[in-house]
């Protein structure tokens, strides 16, 4: 059965470098309204981020959802980075880990990918091939199949997004908010509780129709929210692809709760579940 929630958050993360994002925007859909930012114009930190979190979770059943990588890929090679010793092998334990090696402000985790284990990251053309980095886990290759846009690699260092930074200084998180709030798949989701999930806003672009665009004005994202049977944004002040990112998202996520696999995905089985993680929306 399909978990009740008052209501669905995404938050557009950053791994950037510094004290605060201008990267980071959340942005909540509560029953059939029109999805909302939260503290529009406000400069977050990543933080300030888990601690909010924390106690909006506490308050009401949320489900909440980040667009990074909650793992590295393991399942194909058996190893998060093969040939490092003492690295773990579940999430849990990665998380720890990531977070053990890292000194970086704000949950940062730049020094893992550029010092503690840079030869397992692309930084560029002088690392080599890059498709010799670009390793995938299940959910990415199920979403591969069902004719979704091939995603982004957790070891891609290069490039506007900084997939690989935004993942790892996102393990960090999670490895701040375990036992606070409920991880999903990695924890067992409980009736009447609030839940984190990956998400991934492509997906939901996707579902409106508009793939491979990167969504920048107001007639695009109310296209886009009807689309996702959401009413129009009445928001005001400028608005930005990290905003709508968060807006199609988080009522993209609503949509997608009554899916009747929303929370049983095909190819989900416990060792993905425990190791590599899911993507909200995939199934």
């Amino acid at each position: 059965m399909t978990p009740r929630f008052q209501r669905t958050v995404a938050i557009d993360w950053s791994g950037a470098k510094g004290r605060r994002h201008r990267g980071i925007a959340i942005a909540e859909a509560r029953g059939d309204e029109a999805p909302r930012l939260v503290r529009p114009g406000h400069i977050w930190s990543r933080t300030e981020v888990a601690d909010w979190l924390v106690r909006e979770a506490a308050r009401e059943p949320t489900l909440f959802g980040f667009d990074f990588s909650f793992a590295p890929p393991i399942i194909d090679r058996g190893e998060y980075l093969p040939g490092e010793p003492d690295v773990p092998s579940t999430a849990r334990e990665f998380w720890a880990y990531v977070d053990g090696l890292s000194d970086d402000e704000d949950l940062g985790a730049a020094s893992v990918l550029e010092q503690a284990h840079r030869r397992h990251f692309y930084f560029g053309a002088a690392d080599g091939v890059k498709a010799d980095f670009m390793h995938f886990r299940q959910c990415d290759q199920q979403l591969n199949r069902m004719g979704g846009r091939k995603t982004a690699s957790a070891y891609d260092a290069i490039g506007a997004a900084q997939v690989a930074k935004a993942s790892f200084s996102g393990m960090r998180l999670l490895h701040r908010i375990h036992g606070k709030v409920t991880i999903f798949p990695m924890d067992a989701l409980r009736s009447g509780e609030s839940a984190v999930v990956e998400i991934y806003t492509r997906i939901y672009i996707r579902n409106a129709g508009l793939p491979g665009m990167k969504i920048r004005s107001r007639a695009d994202l109310n296209i886009a929210l009807a689309a996702l049977g959401s009413p129009p944004w009445r928001g005001r002040g400028p608005i930005d692809d990290h905003k709508t990112d968060a807006l199609i998202t988080a009522a993209g996520m609503r949509a997608h709760l009554a899916h009747p696999r929303a929370f049983a995905p095909e190819g989900l089985t416990p060792q993905i579940a425990a190791s590599e993680g899911w993507t909200f929306g995939i199934v």
